[in-house]
């Protein structure tokens, strides 16, 4: 099974930039669609964006539509990033990249869709 590692998180002011990435330590996800979740305390777990096995693909929250940007690396590396702009208070959380186990599946928008995960990397933006 995949093992994923998630990083890139850390502390930026508000109106920052943030790049996380998303890579398999063991296994690979290169057949299989990638999301990237967050979740803050006390709430539920979110998509922020998610991405097709092929990369041809893409799909974002409203909140994270035309400030986030979600890209897969097709050749070698096996790796999904996400790049944050315009970073807000309401942006911090722990994100988390989910790998749906299916082959060549569809990308969904529900934590449930997602079988193996990562174990989170720390966003905070301070005001």
């Amino acid at each position: 099974q995949v093992q994923l590692v998630e990083s890139g998180g850390g502390v930026v002011q508000a109106g920052g930039s943030l790049r996380l990435s998303c890579s398999a330590s063991r296994g690979t996800f290169s057949r299989n669609a990638v999301a990237w979740f967050r979740q803050a305390p006390g709430k539920e777990r979110e998509l922020v964006a998610s991405i097709s096995w092929s990369g041809g693909a893409t799909s974002y929250s409203k909140f994270a539509k035309g400030r986030t940007f979600i890209s897969r690396d097709l050749v070698g590396n096996n790796m999904v990033n996400l790049q944050m702009n315009s970073l807000k208070p309401e942006d911090t959380a722990v994100y988390y990249c989910g790998v749906n186990g299916k082959n060549y599946s569809d990308m969904y928008d529900a934590p449930q869709a997602y079988d193996t995960w990562g174990q989170g990397t720390q966003v905070t933006v301070s005001s």
